[in-house]
């Protein structure tokens, strides 16, 4: 039988991990939806698109996948360890800070850009930190992916895709938001940045 060295048994537990916090994301969609308002006040169907090169993003991880437990790029076995640690952290974090974002959403969740009766601004928790937080993290949670499974080109075409269709989710559900809420949700967005958190106040 053949050996399995340290760092293969880091990339398999890595592997393990993405795709764990992958279905995760899976879960934490199904819950909100089931408690997401069913009646909408508003809604674009535009941000579909958006969503769509998102999701064509993730599949993109796979569809240029590298040879199993092998390093994006050639590097020494220590600082493959330490990307492979990196990985990890990155899905499980993305994946709590998901969580943490949709529950502070509450009935409010949806997929598709929308707006409900009542709907109410949400400025707080992770929603103080940016104004799209379930964004950033599926953003980490697509980079983590790359990063498991990826060639360098799929990995780069990937974050590409992803960004394009963020920034068209994000522009048709603020145009929504902004429409509702009018200067409030303008000195909101003066404040907090739409998907990086700054680095300083």
């Amino acid at each position: 039988m053949p050996l399995i060295h340290s760092t293969d048994r880091i990339a398999q537990l890595a592997y393990a991990v993405v795709v764990a916090c992958l279905l995760g994301f899976g879960v934490i969609a199904a819950i909100g939806r089931r408690g997401a308002a069913k009646t909408d006040a508003k809604r674009d169907l535009k941000s579909s698109v958006g969503f769509l090169l998102q999701l064509l993003a993730y599949a993109m991880c796979f569809i240029f996948y590298r040879a199993s437990f092998r390093a994006l790029f050639p590097m020494p076995g220590p600082t493959e360890n330490i990307f492979a640690a990196f990985t990890m952290l990155l899905a499980v974090v993305s994946t709590w800070f998901c969580q943490v974002s949709a529950r502070a959403l509450g009935r409010q969740w949806a997929l598709m850009a929308r707006v409900i009766e009542g709907h109410e601004l949400i400025a707080q928790g992770p929603y103080a930190l940016v104004r799209n937080p379930i964004y950033l993290a599926m953003f980490g949670m697509q980079i983590a992916a790359g990063l498991a499974f990826s060639s360098w080109q799929g990995f780069l075409a990937a974050t590409g895709l992803f960004l394009a269709g963020t920034w068209i989710r994000i522009h048709t559900e603020e145009k929504l938001l902004r429409e509702t809420f009018g200067a409030k949700f303008d000195s909101y967005a003066r404040r907090v940045p739409a998907l990086l958190p700054r680095l300083q106040r």
